[in-house]
């Protein structure tokens, strides 16, 4: 029924790809539920987490097509140019980060 449910949610638009399922451990075949839109489990481990709030009523929702976390920069990174202005064109774009 829950897939059936979810093959019905869609806009007639879309394709089964936009269909995704998410295993997570623990719980029981009970606790399973659909979920229409998009969820992703994050945990929270920082200090004053016990103070945020947890609901939010009419929340403002913004698209990401982002990751979240910052990755670690690289070293050592290598750029080759073949000329003069090319290797201004990488100091500039660098000073402008």
């Amino acid at each position: 029924k829950m897939v059936v449910d979810a093959v019905l949610s869609l806009d007639p638009k879309q394709g089964l790809e936009m269909l995704g399922s998410k295993k997570v451990v623990g719980g029981s075949l009970q606790d399973s539920m659909l979920v229409e839109g998009v969820a992703f489990k994050k945990t929270f481990s920082y200090a004053g987490f016990e103070q945020m709030t947890k609901y939010f009523k009419d929340p403002k929702i913004v698209l990401l097509n982002v990751e979240l976390e910052l990755k670690a920069e690289r070293d050592n990174a290598e750029v080759r140019v073949a000329d003069v202005a090319a290797y201004q064109q990488v100091v500039d774009a660098e000073w402008d980060i």
